[in-house]
């Protein structure tokens, strides 16, 4: 019997579709929820939930569907249902949720044996409202990443994972190496993170897939692709420090080209929060562009080109002198003046659908004068990367073959030292991810370098995936790596370079690594609202022939390999809690790296054993609020003292609109910093001491934003 009712009397009611990964119990944030017969849709949230509104009441099909899943349809009879909980099916050939770029693989990131830690979009927003400047704040507050300042002056700061110092992790951009040597504790502050569409983190040996120097891991940066659909954000950022930072990035394709173009400057204020007359943040003035060309000659063919520049100046040290110039005792000023350019071009071809073809090469310049008082460091760095890779993807096994050629040349501008140094390896590498079951994968690589003067280098690694159907996975992998030596290592950087004997390729070895990891990783929903996930991790990396500076007296210094091994182990706990609108993110990290070339095994300086964060965050269409706390340990300074342990705290709010966002940081609210412990300068005044930094230097920074997105806000759910 079929019923008539008025337009007015109709009745409209809401539904709540929450979608998960069948094997798994994870949720599948971004799938289509979608009613035909009304033309209604809707995607899923970071939590797999989605709410239809406004429908009325009748019997509908409803149909759920996602990349790499088989597709759902399921009779919704309203207003009997007011939820429905769908669980979707992997398909066979699925393509990635999450594409990793790093391993070379297409597999999705659940499917491959190596581990990898993944940092997308979202989280990169919120980044970049607590520092628009450069990437320092992704890499802090990842678990068992610390970024190590080395200069109050110029605030360089070097990324070190698992208590492994800065020269033992590859920093790459869309998998090339511009970045370390020369630049090294410059390089992080000169990449500005709005144009990254993610970051992926590989910690322990992953020489086999980049070659040397990726001892500790490696952080790839992945640059956003233009869309068919126009990007732009216009970012500016003000803190009460006197920073001021503006970023514009802009993207667009058509069938055949597409075009993305960035651009950024950065100035900042010589900013002294402690009235020692000395600056905790230096005077900046910062320009960088990225403009890339992308042409798509048929749909299985991708050619880039694009350029990086940089330019950058810093200034710190005695303020009176920054702003008024020299004067009686004012006369310690550290500048560190650098210009970078760098040029990729990728041609990416796809035979079929299970071949791939890619080649790739770079050229980069980096130029950069170094002077504090009576002492000059200035030089140029050539690099350049040439790549060819093949992959083979086929029903269990998937293979990469691949070869590669690396230059290096540094050439020192009026050094009396003749510090010059040229540097190229080849190598050759192949990697293969089989399957042997459905619940066991094997990833086994192998890589053959050959360095000039420095020799071959043999690097296999394995890794083992094991995963049940109930949300419970583990791994367990290992793999050898090598670095060549260079001047450029975290202790020459904090003696300003000063009386640094050249490399003896007569007398020394390459560092030797050989490492290994384990993790669990779990997930389930415990009621239909709250999921809970854990990963623990366990690891240790030891680095024979390890490169040190030995200076009988500050006249001069040598490097030396060392006579035993640096032993790096320790364990990182990540805990996430996911309740409605809410996010709670836990983690741990202890960091236990000893010096076994010392009398006595010493722990190695600055470097806390135990490390702790708690992020909450609160996130809708409207909103996203975040407090996080994060806790470092004690420490140990080079001469044996023991330094205080820390909690700092932020917090963050971003308001969305239609038009863009606007946000405001508390940053270190709590203002812990390193003067409160400690004095950061001492005497004498003209040519001031600077102890070791293990806290931050700069304090509490507010700082207050917006970003226009005159094509509508795509950051809503």
């Amino acid at each position: 019997m079929s019923k008539f009712i008025t337009a007015q009397q109709e009745q409209h009611y809401a539904v709540t579709v929450k979608v998960f990964n069948q094997e798994d119990n994870t949720p599948l944030p971004g799938a289509t929820v979608y009613i035909p017969s009304l033309e209604k849709g809707v995607i899923t949230d970071m939590d797999g939930i989605s709410a239809l509104e406004n429908i009325p009441e009748g019997t509908y099909q409803l149909e759920v569907s996602f990349i790499g899943f088989q597709s759902q349809t399921v009779t919704l009879q309203i207003p009997e249902q007011k939820e429905l909980l769908l669980y979707l099916q992997e398909s066979d050939h699925e393509l990635d949720e999450v594409v990793v770029q790093s391993t070379r693989s297409t597999r999705t990131i659940k499917r491959i044996p190596t581990r990898i830690e993944f940092i997308g979009p979202e989280e990169l927003g919120e980044k970049n409202a607590m520092n628009a400047t450069n990437i320092s704040m992704v890499l802090r507050e990842s678990t068992g990443i610390q970024m190590q300042q080395t200069s109050l002056s110029s605030g360089n700061a070097n990324i070190r994972i698992q208590g492994l110092d800065g020269r033992y992790t590859q920093l790459l951009r869309d998998g090339f190496p511009l970045y370390g040597g020369f630049s090294s504790g410059l390089s992080i502050m000169q990449i500005p993170p709005i144009d990254l569409k993610q970051f992926e983190i590989i910690k322990g040996s992953s020489s086999t897939l980049y070659g040397g120097g990726a001892i500790a891991g490696l952080v790839n940066l992945i640059s956003k692709t233009p869309d068919e659909e126009p990007d732009m954000d216009i970012m500016v950022t003000q803190t009460h420090a006197l920073g001021t930072t503006a970023n514009v990035f802009y993207a667009s394709r058509n069938e055949k080209w597409g075009v993305t173009l960035y651009g950024s400057g950065n100035y900042q204020k010589a900013y002294d929060p402690e009235d020692d007359g000395f600056s905790n943040l230096p005077q900046t003035y910062s320009v960088a562009f990225n403009p890339k060309l992308f042409y798509y000659p048929n749909e299985n063919t991708t050619f880039w080109i694009g350029l990086n520049g940089s330019y950058d100046d810093r200034k710190g040290g005695d303020i009176e002198r920054i702003e008024n110039g020299q004067n009686g005792i004012h006369q310690y000023v550290e500048e560190n003046l650098s210009k970078r350019i760098s040029s990729q071009a990728v041609l990416k071809t796809q035979w079929n659908e299970n071949k791939t073809l890619t080649l790739k090469n770079s050229v980069s310049f980096f130029d950069r004068d170094l002077e504090i008082p009576d002492l000059v460091f200035k030089g140029k760095q050539w690099n350049t990367f040439s790549e060819a890779t093949y992959q083979k993807r086929g029903d269990i096994a998937d293979w990469t073959f691949g070869a590669n050629l690396y230059a290096t040349n540094f050439d020192e501008d009026e050094g009396a030292l003749e510090r010059d140094q040229e540097d190229f390896t080849a190598g050759v590498f192949v990697n293969n991810i089989y399957d042997i079951t459905d619940s066991w994968i094997v990833e086994t690589g192998f890589r053959l370098d050959y360095a000039q003067d420095w020799g071959w280098f043999p690097l296999p690694r394995v890794s083992l995936l094991y995963k049940m159907g109930n949300g419970f996975s583990s791994r367990l992998g290992g793999g050898l790596g090598y670095k060549i030596p260079d001047i450029f290592t975290e202790e020459a950087e904090f003696i300003n370079f000063e009386n640094i004997q050249p490399i003896d390729k007569d007398n020394l070895d390459a560092e030797r690594s050989y490492g290994i990891n384990f993790d669990v990783n779990y997930q389930t929903l415990i009621t239909e609202d709250l999921s809970f996930s854990v990963n623990q991790l366990f690891y240790v990396t030891a680095i024979d022939n390890g490169l040190l500076l030995n200076g009988s007296d500050t006249t001069s210094f040598q490097y030396m390999n060392a006579d035993d091994s640096i032993l790096s182990k320790g364990a990182e706990t990540n805990i996430k809690f996911s309740y409605k609108d809410f996010r709670w993110f836990l983690n741990y990290a202890f960091i236990d790296t000893q010096l076994n070339y010392l009398p006595r095994n010493p722990q190695k300086p600055l470097t806390a054993r135990h490390n702790a964060g708690s992020v909450v965050m609160y996130e809708n269409e409207t909103w996203r609020l975040g407090f996080e706390t994060y806790y470092t340990g004690t420490q140990l300074l080079s001469d044996g003292t023991k330094t205080t342990d820390y909690i700092t705290m932020g917090l963050l709010g971003i308001r969305n609109f239609d038009w863009g966002s606007v946000f405001m940081n508390f940053e270190n609210f709590t203002d812990r910093r390193q003067s409160r412990f400690s004095p950061l300068v001492l005497p004498p005044h003209e040519n001031p001491n600077f102890p070791e930094i293990y806290a931050p230097t700069d304090g509490f920074i507010f700082s207050l934003g917006v970003i226009l997105k005159p094509f509508g806000n795509k950051h809503h759910h």
